[in-house]
């Protein structure tokens, strides 16, 4: 896959993409952890949500937020990274201008500037959203939530507890016009460390519903 530089808010922005042999192929973009933490477009779980989507036809880009890698800038608190984010889409929609569909994944910081682009994004037609750490962050601007999705977390997330994911979920639930599904992977902690292969099991099944139809209703 080739490393893509491209220009972001504050300067360059590296990236990996993927652009897909189908014509007019969907587009799926992965955002990473928290820069200040370890998080990096080479995260595991990012890894395998790319190769994920790639398997399945998509155009697809991750990449490093600013101040992470070669990317240019310093972090800042999530209102810049949700700026890199939309440079990251624009960018992608300029390569693939027919593209039919949009879907968004994040794991952990990288799940809650996500659900921000997708309210900001009218385009985006789904989204996976990995361990958002709905303790730490207000989710609140989700009214209504506009795209249907899937919430995944791990049983044993010490870091996110399981009733602060489930207090987002059941929120996003009683909204009418969009399906939020809900999975909880046994023994899997907030990293999903020796459960990869659990979470990607539930990423495909509900790629397989949504992609086949599913999920309007």
């Amino acid at each position: 896959m080739p490393d893509v530089i491209f220009n972001g808010p504050e300067g360059r922005l590296e990236g990996r993409y993927h652009h897909s042999e189908i014509t007019n192929a969907p587009l799926a973009l992965v955002l990473h952890p928290h820069p200040q933490y370890g998080g990096a477009m080479n995260n595991k779980v990012v890894y395998h949500l790319f190769t994920t989507f790639k398997r399945r036809g998509f155009s697809v880009l991750r990449f490093n937020f600013r101040g992470v890698g070669r990317s240019q800038g310093d972090y800042d608190s999530g209102i810049g990274e949700l700026s890199d984010a939309a440079s990251a889409l624009d960018w992608m929609q300029t390569h693939n201008p027919n593209a039919p569909a949009v879907w968004i994944a994040g794991f952990s910081f990288g799940a809650w500037i996500s659900m921000q682009l997708l309210m900001r994004r009218p385009e985006v037609a789904g989204f996976i959203s990995v361990a958002p750490p709905a303790n730490m962050y207000d989710f609140s601007f989700l009214a209504p939530c506009p795209s249907s999705g899937i919430i995944i977390h791990g049983e044993k997330d010490v870091l996110v507890p399981q009733s602060d994911t489930l207090k987002l979920v059941e929120k996003l639930q009683s909204q009418k016009g969009i399906v939020i599904h809900h999975d909880e992977i046994p023994n899997a902690d907030h990293f999903f460390e020796n459960s990869h292969d659990a979470l990607m099991q539930s990423v495909d099944g509900y790629l397989d519903m949504r992609l086949h139809g599913g999920d309007e209703e």
